[in-house]
């Protein structure tokens, strides 16, 4: 018997037992039933059984003996009206539509034949980089990762185009394997990420904020890979050789051939060029490519400078006069500085009846200091306590002449800062630089890469942007992703018939017929094992809470007495734990839903906590023996590549997992400061 089968029965047997011992036999009550179906609905998901139908049927049958134990004549008839209202509810979930428009988005580009080029152009960008084709394949995969969040597609597409090259090239397996699986699990963190959709979903969570807070962790997951990719290349050659100067020619162009002969630099050169010698259209086309850095750097720095020497808006002060009609309450209402109400909690005089511990002010000097507090209001003070906010009537807000500045010059842009001028200066060095070194085989490197990753870049960029920055909804970004996919596709495949000979039209109308085809289907087969895993953990976690499991596990966790910490640890360490033997989809519906409850009593962020279970559950893809990136792999390898090598290559980036998951814990800004920033959270 398979060492994996050995592991996944004693696991379940463990279960087992824990539940016939632990379990008050002559004492349950239905909160204890909604532990036992918990224990019976995990050994069934290891024995084989379809989730989201194990989820349902458990559902049903314990929520029927929880309704009986109130009123046995009507419990069948309520647990229908239960599995009725609860597909319903799923059906009516708006954020679930963006499921099968990402899908098939990613399905699109992974079958148009996108990331061959790509991961053909950043190994030869990277072929200095020790390491290199390791570090191509996880940043290939990072960027795909972005395109779709379907991690079989990812594995499975890298497993037959960077494997056999790896492989080629001398790479230990073990490398190779892991810098694949790993980079190929990413997709599960960085958006446009399906688990995050299904943890929004099911926390109650904004999908858009998660989008923005999983940015930066999955780019600093992916770093730390490519710096454990190089640090090992460098310690141990051998096992990552350095690619051959053959794999590292590319075929130039007539012009670039013909203007070869002048200078190994391809700026000059094409500045020669334009001069005589050679035809001015190729030149002046090749010259724009070569420009574009410069021109990009140019854009950079402008909007950069825009933002910095953009003008300070005045915040009106709100200034009245004493006595009027429009006094303090009155700006109060309205939003401005004042002194706060005493019935609002704000910090007020004391009145003579509330305390009858001072003697009341004078009339001289309440007056003094209500024209105290308003000379300071219109300074811009106020006192502690009080809430500064901007007017909401223009009746209220400062006249023009309040600023120092005349109206006519109150829009003047500030000066530019030092900073500014120093960051100029560092890019026109850098830009220096690249165009020292810009050798003829470097230009068509960064064609290569200008044609494969720039289409692919506005489509995320698209998407993504719309999203974090609030222009649309993650439906309607999903909707135009999975167009721009379609697009994408039919471009990149007449491109390619063009190239290859005459027909590129009617070659590219059956290509794109077929990919529509198998996107589509596989887009509805996937669609539809989600939709179905949604009403199965509706219907669990319906009767789980009917039956007062929660309550019991709520109870229970909070009598151990533990410190937010001590509960995000233990949390944490039981998704890793689940992630053995389960999928993430089957962690996130069936164990989601009794953590969540949880987290206002040790006041813990949703958001955080979800950011921190999609960074752990990257090792529900990774940890053996029910690790299905391996066995994606496994299904492209070959035959001399083993299931334990595959397994070995990945446990040191399960490592580095555990490390990023800790350092997101210590520094929680990395995750939450983009949606701080952005949505005032």
């Amino acid at each position: 018997m398979r060492r994996e089968l050995w592991f996944g029965f004693s696991l379940m047997a463990i279960i087992l037992a824990a539940t016939a011992i632990f379990m008050p036999w002559s004492t349950m009550t239905n909160g204890h039933l909604g532990l036992l179906m918990l224990s019976l609905v995990v050994v069934a998901i290891m024995l084989g059984f379809p989730t989201a139908f194990t989820l349902m049927g458990m559902g049903v049958m314990f929520a029927w003996f929880s309704y009986r134990s109130v009123d046995p004549s009507t419990a069948g008839a309520r647990v229908l009206d239960l599995m009725v209202q609860r597909a319903y509810a799923v059906m009516s979930n708006d954020v679930l539509i963006a499921i099968p428009l990402f899908v098939f988005m990613g399905y699109l580009v992974e079958r148009a034949a996108l990331i061959e080029k790509l991961f053909r152009s950043l190994h030869l960008a990277m072929a200095r980089v020790p390491g290199s084709l390791a570090v191509a394949t996880i940043v290939t995969c990072a960027i795909f990762a972005t395109a779709t969040g379907i991690v079989g597609a990812v594995v499975t597409l890298m497993g037959l185009l960077a494997l056999p090259a790896m492989l080629k090239a001398g790479y230990s397996p073990k490398i190779a394997a892991g810098a694949i699986t790993a980079g190929g699990c990413l997709g599960i963190l960085i958006p446009p990420s399906v688990l995050l959709i299904v943890y929004g979903a099911t926390a109650g969570v904004s999908v858009v904020q998660l989008y923005a807070g999983a940015f930066f962790p999955g780019l600093m997951l992916a770093a730390l890979y490519v710096g454990y990719v190089i640090l090992i290349a460098k310690l141990k050659p051998d096992l990552m050789p350095p690619l051959a100067m053959s794999e590292r020619q590319v075929a130039l162009p007539p012009v670039a051939q013909a203007l070869r002969s002048r200078g190994n630099n391809a700026f000059a050169g094409l500045w020669r060029g334009l001069a005589g010698g050679a035809e001015r259209g190729a030149v002046m086309k090749q010259l724009l490519v070569t420009l574009l850095p410069a021109l990009f750097v140019a854009l950079v720095l402008a909007l950069v400078w825009r933002a910095a020497t953009a003008p300070v808006a005045q915040e009106a002060t709100g200034v009245v006069e004493m006595g009027s009609s429009g006094g303090a309450s009155e700006s109060t209402d309205s939003g401005g500085l004042a002194e706060p109400k005493a019935e609002e909690g704000g910090l007020a005089e004391p009145k003579e009846e509330s305390t009858g511990l001072a003697e009341p002010p004078k009339e001289d000097e309440t007056d003094a200091k209500k024209e105290g507090k308003a000379e300071a209001s219109a300074a811009g003070l106020a006192e502690p306590g009080a809430v500064a906010k901007t007017p909401a009537k223009a009746e209220t807000a400062a006249p023009a002449g309040a600023s120092d500045k005349p109206a006519e010059e109150a829009g003047e842009r500030g000066e530019t800062p030092t900073w500014f001028l120093g960051l100029a200066a560092g890019c026109a060095l850098f830009l220096l630089a690249v165009y020292a070194l810009w050798t003829w085989e470097r230009l068509e490197i960064f064609k290569m890469l200008l044609g494969s990753f720039f289409p692919l870049a506005l489509l995320i960029l698209a998407v993504l942007g719309s999203i974090v920055f609030g222009l649309s909804t993650p439906t309607e970004a999903a909707a135009v992703g999975a167009f721009g996919g379609f697009l994408l596709a039919i471009a990149y495949r007449y491109l390619e018939h063009r190239r290859a000979g005459a027909g590129a039209g009617g070659a590219t109308v059956r290509e794109v017929g077929g990919i529509l085809k198998d996107s589509s289907f596989l887009t509805a087969k996937t669609s539809a094992m989600v939709c179905w895993l949604f009403v199965g953990s509706s219907i669990f976690s319906a009767s789980f809470a009917l039956l007062g499991g929660q309550e019991l596990v709520e109870k229970w966790v909070l009598s151990l007495g533990l410190t937010p910490l001590q509960f995000m640890i233990l949390a944490q360490f039981i998704i890793f734990i689940l992630g053995w033997p389960l999928e993430w989809t089957e962690i996130i519906v069936i164990f989601m839903p009794i953590f969540i409850p949880l987290l206002p009593k040790f006041g813990i962020d949703p958001l955080f906590f979800g950011l921190l279970v999609a960074l752990n559950l990257q090792t529900a893809f990774l940890s053996p023996p029910v690790a299905m990136a391996a066995f994606y792999l496994k299904g492209v390898a070959p035959p001399h590549v083993t299931l334990n090598q595959i397994f070995a290559g990945m446990m040191p980036f399960m490592g580095i997992q555990v490390i990023a998951l800790v350092l997101l814990y210590v520094f929680p800004e990395i995750g939450l400061w983009l949606p701080q920033t952005l949505y005032n959270r």
